[in-house]
């Protein structure tokens, strides 16, 4: 058997293991759209919040008098800075959050407060890089009841801060299209999520101790959604891009510190599936691109690569502006798989000022 039938043999199989991922991602979740129904549950917004006081205001501003919100939360989990004070001069209930308990992790440890202390029937989580439309938390809260699901996590767009961050992001994003269908709607025991955004009832949260059953994980959102799966529970992904947009980094730099922590899920998958993900993408994402610079492709190479650039135009709508940076981010496929590898290797448990 030559090199080349090995090599189409290789592709062959990577391209069948990541072919469900790519489908599921395309079909895409259920589009939020605010009804005009008389019943609406009350709803709470609870916004973990650490040393954000330079990006709060933003998220908080058009939650003001937002439909159906009895009250927006910002726990302050012991920040240095004034996020608390920004908070309480736009409206917001301020919770003081309490020392950081052995074996939790800080941004779990503060939704918990926060889902503890709410008001609401149905909460809706926020980070404080989000800037939400202000019909979104209604918008949230009757999908959730429509659907009938025990939790669902919302898809946002990304509002990137440079081209380069955005070439880098992009091609991450991709790399977890790849490897876990990213944004698609039901989710499934392999399943990714949004924490960025997500909506439950109170209840449900507090009685199945939700919070505690991921208390130590640095991807709490992905941690819980597997959780409930596991439990059999409904859980399912929104579409709420067009209510919900997020700058999550600064920057090239940031990028790649901020979701290179995260990104390679390491806690979450087990260390075979991060394997078999690292090996899938090398084949199909990485290596088409470079193969035909190289003049040894094959013509599964080529379907490959079609298949990359189909995934470049379905996923445009996920950026509030796609750039030169978003198109041209195939090019940086390379770079995101090496970030996955630095995340499997050598896994970072730091985060905000905290070692876990």
């Amino acid at each position: 058997m030559t090199l080349t039938w090995w090599l189409i043999a290789a592709e062959a199989v990577a391209l069948l293991v990541v072919a469900p991922q790519l489908w599921r991602s395309a079909r895409g979740g259920r589009r939020l759209q605010p009804q005009s129904v008389s019943s609406v549950p009350t709803i709470s917004v609870v916004i973990p919040a650490r040393n954000e006081a330079g990006r709060i205001a933003e998220c908080l501003r058009p939650l003001h008098g937002a439909d159906g919100v009895v009250e927006v939360i910002v726990v302050d989990d012991e920040s240095s800075d004034h996020t608390a004070q920004v908070a309480r001069d736009l409206g917001a209930r301020v919770i003081r959050g309490e020392t950081l308990p052995e074996g939790w992790v800080g941004k779990i440890w503060a939704l918990q407060q926060g889902i503890a202390a709410a008001n609401g029937e149905v909460v809706v989580t926020l980070d404080a890089d989000a800037r939400p439309d202000g019909s979104l938390p209604r918008a949230a809260a009757e999908a959730l009841g429509s659907s009938g699901v025990a939790l669902a996590t919302v898809a946002t767009r990304f509002r990137t801060t440079s081209a380069l961050g955005q070439w880098l992001h992009a091609a991450m994003l991709t790399s977890l299209v790849y490897r876990h269908g990213a944004g698609s709607q039901h989710a499934t025991p392999n399943a990714v999520a949004n924490g960025q955004c997500m909506v439950f009832r109170r209840d449900d949260a507090l009685q199945g101790g939700w919070c505690e059953r991921v208390s130590g994980s640095t991807v709490e959102d992905v941690a819980l959604v597997r959780c409930l799966v596991a439990d059999g529970a409904k859980v399912e992904m929104f579409d709420g891009s067009h209510l919900l947009a997020v700058e999550m980094f600064d920057g090239f730099v940031d990028t790649w510190r901020g979701w290179g922590r995260s990104i390679a899920l390491g806690g979450v998958d087990q260390p075979t599936q991060q394997v078999l993900g690292l090996a899938t993408t090398a084949l199909t994402l990485v290596a088409p691109i470079w193969l035909f610079a190289l003049g040894v492709a094959t013509p599964l190479t080529g379907v490959l690569l079609l298949v990359r650039l189909g995934t470049l135009f379905g996923a445009r709508r996920a950026y509030e502006t796609p750039g030169f940076g978003y198109w041209l981010s195939p090019l940086a496929d390379a770079l995101a798989w090496l970030v996955v590898l630095r995340g499997t290797v050598a896994p970072s448990r730091e985060w905000r000022g905290r070692k876990y």
